[in-house]
């Protein structure tokens, strides 16, 4: 909708009831999840019986909170721990990259730049049985040639890391390539006139301009690594993360304590993402 173009009242109120519409099918899941995390009732859905926290904090026969499930709170700190280390190899390498696909004499830069795309376009059950079968393929080759065993091969811990970091370093590149598309090359040259070294240049003059993409490249990678389901699932061990954790549970059996983890995770996001504008408006 333009506004400085002339338009009827009825595509004005026709606009505006879209416009509710979509934001209402986009909140009004969520608001519904979050409140039934406090409903006093053994199901996961309505009706409302009243206010309670026991699905937080209860310890009984009948109900476990989230803060007394030992399996729950494990779970989180799987997801956590992975999608810091995701977050973190993501922004290294992510930012290496673009910073690379920015130099104009980079050889073969359009086609390992299809490469680098690519894990956007497969899908992710798809990359996570490739990924699944290529690591054990090569850690059973390793152990019956060489004797040589290399847990990290395996469904665990490190797979699901080194998983989930085959595209998150894409999104982080993309990220921060937007941001040095606005940057102005000169800077770096009156740097390296003045006998700054290369490395010099990068570390004082580049880097600082990045500081915002990269922050906020590195909460996107965290936060798509702590809610990546698809290929996860195929990467897993003993140790789950929160999504295939919650999905066993409401597969099998479901209690409102799964509102209640929901309702965590809306917060924890709100949080971040305030604080990521927060960062990035102040810089």
């Amino acid at each position: 909708m333009i506004n400085s173009l002339p338009s009827s009242p009825a595509y004005k109120i026709g606009f505006k009831i879209y416009m509710g519409l979509f934001y209402l099918f986009l909140v009004l899941p969520i608001v519904v999840i979050c409140i039934l995390a406090f409903n006093d009732s053994d199901f996961i859905a309505l009706p409302w019986k009243g206010f309670s926290l026991d699905w937080f904090f209860a310890n009984t026969d009948k109900r476990v909170g989230l803060f007394e499930d030992a399996d729950l709170l494990h779970s989180i700190w799987v997801s956590i721990s992975t999608g810091f280390l995701v977050a973190l190899f993501s922004t290294i390498f992510g930012t290496i990259a673009a910073m690379l696909f920015e130099e104009r004499d980079f050889k073969f830069k359009g086609f390992l730049y299809f490469l680098a795309l690519a894990p956007l376009v497969i899908p992710g059950v798809i990359l996570g049985i490739s990924i699944l079968m290529s690591s054990t393929s090569l850690g059973y080759f390793l152990e019956d040639n060489y004797n040589l065993s290399l847990e990290w091969l395996y469904p665990g811990f490190w797979l699901v890391v080194f998983g989930q970091f085959s595209f998150c370093a894409t999104y982080v590149m993309l990220l921060v390539s937007a941001r040095l598309k606005k940057f102005d090359k000169t800077l770096e040259e009156a740097a390296l006139s003045l006998r700054a070294t290369r490395l010099e240049s990068i570390f004082l003059i580049t880097l600082p301009f990045l500081r915002p993409a990269i922050i906020s490249a590195f909460v996107v990678a965290f936060l798509i690594s702590f809610s990546n389901f698809n290929t996860t699932i195929f990467l897993i061990g003993s140790d789950t993360t929160l999504p295939v954790e919650l999905y066993t549970r409401i597969k099998y059996s479901s209690t409102p304590v799964l509102n209640a983890v929901s309702f965590m995770i809306v917060v924890f996001i709100t949080l971040v993402a305030v604080v990521n504008l927060f960062v990035n408006r102040k810089k």
